[in-house]
């Protein structure tokens, strides 16, 4: 099994695939050895890839630069692949699973229960952390794990109420560990990553792409029993994590707010289509109690 979990992580690593042609490597060839005594042409044969991509990933397989790249990373950071008793069950079940997944931290925290994903809008309201002490803060004070994405706003918002309080907390990032997005939460990234746990599917070395951030918010939602929407606008990149949420079969939390700003209109929108309105922390506790038995860790 350490030979497949290699193979997978160096094959992850490569230019010109994709996490859907690694899972067609794996359907053609669980142990993914036989990958590697194919040729460019045979590989965008076997698995429709165009020619240029097939020629980039068998350059890259062969590429001994790449291998040591991938040993000084190992070195470095926490490597979890799907094969690996470390990986969540609950991954496991989404579609589109994380492969691999880089960790800084606390990987316990993956095991850890309950948790639940707190997110929002970028550009929050003055009052948007005295919604979060008096929502989110009672749950943190129960040990529940908050998951976001350290975006500004909302997220960084989560990450901050859990470290300045004991808590615990996971961020899941949308680039590589090298670079830091946004570059302001550096500090914040140094606090998660000492005292509790920083994700990505990406490698260290990846820099942050707008597609990158839709994708990682599949793997917010996921690892979490819930997702919990503080303040979002009628049009907020929020809604993509709540759809994620939907589709997992998570259940989807919302605080309303006032219908004369427009930091409650995406959450009341939520509320209209099936959110659960939360009133008190107790709301949440009350679901997580009945959704406990038969959660998988």
């Amino acid at each position: 099994m350490e030979k497949i979990r290699k193979r997978l992580i160096h094959i992850h690593r490569c230019r010109g695939v994709s996490r859907r042609t690694v899972r067609k490597f794996l359907h053609y060839d669980p142990t993914l050895k036989n990958i590697y005594s194919l040729n460019a042409s045979e590989i965008s044969h076997f698995f429709s890839i165009a020619p240029k991509k097939a020629s980039l990933f068998y350059s890259d397989l062969r590429d001994p630069g790449l291998k040591r790249i991938i040993q000084q990373d190992l070195k470095k950071v926490n490597v979890i692949t799907a094969f690996d008793d470390a990986y969540p069950n609950v991954l496991k079940t989404i579609k589109d699973m994380p492969l691999v997944l880089y960790a800084l931290g606390d990987t316990h925290l993956l095991k850890r229960n309950p948790l639940l994903s707190v997110i929002g809008t970028r550009r929050p309201s003055r009052d948007a952390m005295r919604k979060m002490e008096k929502f989110v803060l009672p749950l943190i004070q129960k040990d529940w794990v908050i998951v976001s994405g350290m975006a500004s706003g909302i997220d960084s918002y989560a990450h901050r109420l859990a470290v300045n309080n004991n808590g615990k907390t996971i961020a899941v990032l949308g680039s590589g560990f090298n670079h830091v997005y946004p570059r302001h939460n550096i500090q914040l990234f140094r606090q998660i990553a000492a005292e509790g746990l920083i994700l990505s599917e990406y490698p260290p070395d990846t820099p942050p792409e707008r597609f990158q951030f839709p994708e990682r918010n599949r793997i917010i939602s996921g690892l979490s029993f819930g997702t919990f929407v503080i303040e979002a606008t009628e049009r907020s990149g929020t809604l993509i994590t709540v759809d994620q949420a939907l589709d997992q079969g998570r259940d989807v939390y919302a605080l309303p707010g006032s219908p004369l700003t427009p930091h409650s209109a995406g959450c009341h929108y939520m509320i209209q289509d099936g959110a659960k309105l939360v009133q008190k922390p107790e709301d949440i506790l009350e679901d997580w109690e009945k959704t406990e038995p038969n959660w998988l860790i």
